[in-house]
């Protein structure tokens, strides 16, 4: 066969094959046996071998997958990829919709209720409707790069077909495996003396994370599209209903298990029909997600640090089994909150043997009612955390033994107290208690607050052993000669240390912050007080009204904020960090002219010349306000390479762009 026919042949072959592909994975409508399947995708790979200058990236072979390198690569989503908040009864969904209205101020809704896939999340991204890159969700910021694997999943198009197709789209969705391939393949690695999988979603992560996705193509992995975080390029869809219908015309499997819903009964109706068709599904499913249809409405609810205001999870009630709990014992936190666990006689749930379940607090097993000795149900919250849901009265036994709260830390014979009648923590009062003090430690050199490589968890144990440690501050004074009496400490690695500790005193603020360990700051919320505070004085002197109008921290933290600061041994802490010469102050911008006063601007995309913080500095030296979101009182968006959704929103509300020069 000379070249020219067997270019059309290629061709020919490609466009049929990937047909057949869209009717048996995206329509659930084939045409065609197996077999048949089988016998043109096999002549097409005789063809590309034979003139492999002829094989182009979008065709149905590059499915079949090819083996890496080993090294994973991540990559930062443009846009956060947020989890859900979770609802587990009916009420909690009223209750959801009532903050719904409230945030717009009772406006008219519509919900889009779709099934919540129990699988994989996963990030496509397109350009000029070619398929370009594919990673997992990781922590919502930065996650792997599994194009290689992603390739392979017959639902997800290489190519986008249909009319308006973005610049650069990235749509999200659920990668997942069908319940009777993974039978097939815990059959398959049953035969083979493999260890089997747990389920689905265990069996769909570790397929798409092999490097070899050759591998990965046998496994018959599926995608559906459930929502977009950046579309740039073309008319944006109003609704989340519009936008699964495009989704299906450019090519991709959208589940046609979804529903416009006009009232929150409509969507509460259709959670208990597919509570009880849960099982009758070919896929695992553990709930519904319920989203506000309209993007102008989700985009005025915004989001916290962690999940969107405008969407929820509503989780169906999770598999169970009884076990015994042999024991409780109470594990001390860095904050010095006991938290009772349940030690349990091992038992499988939900294809995961369980031996541990916390008991959360010690009002909670007062409620359950529980004591050692007990048989209880048990089940896997969300289908992932185990939690005892109760104690089976017709299994006592009448030899249960009372569990009783204790009065005095288990790790140090501290005291113990419930603060107040409304918080359900009993805490360590002792300050020096070695446990929180441990975990104290970790947390505080730990990468995201002050990054004191070498100060890991066995060294402070040590540290902690000798007595040369008594509170965070200490690790600023310790001497070369203290840690070379430590095991396995030699001059070398004693140096290291002491370096590291010495560069950590240059940290900014915020990580510094976060480093104490204040109950309910987070990394990001250390961020927010660090920027807008400047010092650690100024933090200090902040009154809860001043923590409450910020508009990312709420009346929980602020009250946390106070308390911390309150307290004379953080007082003491803080007076022998500022001996040891810490810098505590968050960098700030100095004005140099007023050029740009009151002008906000945002920026979105790759710049070239300058990081996005050294831009910021740019023009808030000029005068100007650096902000987050864009709105209508946004002056300014400077849009770098692939722009995110930001760009968007600027050009559907008129604002003006500027480029990077």
């Amino acid at each position: 066969m000379d070249k020219a026919k067997a270019a059309q042949q290629i061709k020919k072959l490609s466009q049929e094959i990937e047909k057949h592909n869209e009717r048996y994975y995206v329509l659930n409508q084939p045409t065609i046996s197996d077999k048949e399947y089988d016998e043109l995708m096999q002549k097409l790979i005789d063809l590309e071998t034979q003139f492999p200058d002829l094989k182009n990236i979008h065709s149905p072979t590059h499915r079949v997958g090819t083996k890496l390198p080993a090294g994973a690569k991540t990559v930062a989503h443009k846009l956060k990829m947020y989890s859900l908040d979770n609802t587990y009864s009916f009420d909690e969904i009223r209750d959801w919709q009532g903050r719904v209205g409230k945030g717009l101020g009772n406006e008219a809704v519509e919900y889009v209720v779709e099934l919540k896939i129990d699988g994989v999340s996963a990030s496509l991204t397109y350009e000029n409707g070619e398929f370009i890159l594919g990673a997992t969700r990781g922590d919502g910021v930065t996650g792997e790069d599994v194009t290689h694997s992603f390739k392979t999943i017959q639902s997800v198009p290489l190519k986008l077909k249909g009319s308006g197709i973005p610049r650069v789209l990235e749509v999200r969705g659920e990668v997942y495996m069908n319940r009777k391939d993974f039978d097939l393949l815990n059959g398959q690695r049953k035969n083979n003396g493999e260890v089997l999988f747990a389920n689905p979603r265990n069996a769909t992560s570790g397929s798409i994370k092999l490097l070899d996705s050759r591998i990965t193509a046998q496994r018959k992995l599926s995608c559906f599209i459930h929502s977009f975080g950046v579309l740039e390029g073309k008319q944006h869809p109003k609704t989340q209903w519009d936008f699964l219908a495009k989704s299906r015309e450019w090519g991709f499997c959208v589940s046609s298990e979804s529903r416009l819903c006009k009232t929150i009964d409509q969507v509460i109706s259709f959670c208990s029909e597919y509570q009880q068709k849960r099982n009758s599904i070919p896929y695992e499913i553990d709930g519904v997600v319920i989203k506000v249809n309209s993007f102008e409405q989700q985009n005025k609810l915004g989001a916290t640090l962690k999940s969107p205001r405008w969407a929820v999870a509503y989780k169906f009630p999770a598999h169970q089994a009884t076990t015994i709990i042999k024991d409780i014992v109470v594990q001390v936190g860095r904050t010095g909150v006991l938290t009772p666990v349940a030690e349990l006689e091992p038992v499988e749930c939900a294809g995961v043997t369980i031996s541990r379940s916390t008991l959360h607090n010690f009002d909670e097993i007062k409620r359950l009612g529980v004591k050692k000795g007990d048989r209880v149900l048990l089940e896997r919250a969300g289908d992932v955390i185990p939690k005892i849901v109760k104690v089976v009265e017709s299994a006592k036994t009448s030899k249960e033994k009372y569990f009783k709260v204790p009065t005095k830390c288990p790790e140090c014979g501290g005291a113990v107290i419930r603060e107040d009648a409304e918080d359900v923590a009993y805490r360590c009062q002792n300050p020096s208690c070695p446990k929180q003090l441990e975990r104290a430690l970790v947390h505080f050199a730990s990468r995201g607050a002050m990054d004191i490589e070498g100060l890991g968890e066995a060294v402070v144990t040590q540290l902690l052993e000798e007595g040369l440690v008594k509170d965070l501050a200490d690790i600023y004074f310790l001497k070369k000669e203290d840690l070379l009496t430590l095991e396995f400490f030699a001059d070398k690695k004693a140096d290291n240390l002491l370096k590291a500790i010495e560069i950590s005193k240059s940290k900014p603020l915020s990580k510094f912050i976060f480093g104490l360990g204040i109950v309910n700051v987070g990394e990001k919320g250390a961020y927010v007080l660090a920027k807008e505070f400047e010092s650690l004085e100024e933090l200090e002197r902040a009154q809860k009204e001043d923590l409450e109008n910020i508009f990312e921290i709420g009346a929980v933290t602020a009250d946390s904020v106070i308390k911390y600061f309150h307290q004379t041994s953080t007082k003491k802490l803080l007076g022998k960090i500022r001996k040891a010469g810490l810098k505590l102050s968050e960098p700030q911008v100095k004005q140099t002219s007023s050029k740009l006063s009151n002008k906000k601007f945002v920026f979105t995309g790759e710049l070239s010349s300058m990081t996005r913080e050294e831009s910021s500095e740019v023009v808030k030296k000029l005068g100007a306000e650096v902000v987050s979101s864009v709105s209508k009182n946004t002056d300014f968006v400077v849009a770098g390479q692939n722009p995110g959704s930001k760009y968007q929103k600027a050009l559907d509300l008129d604002v003006k762009i500027l480029t990077e020069k």
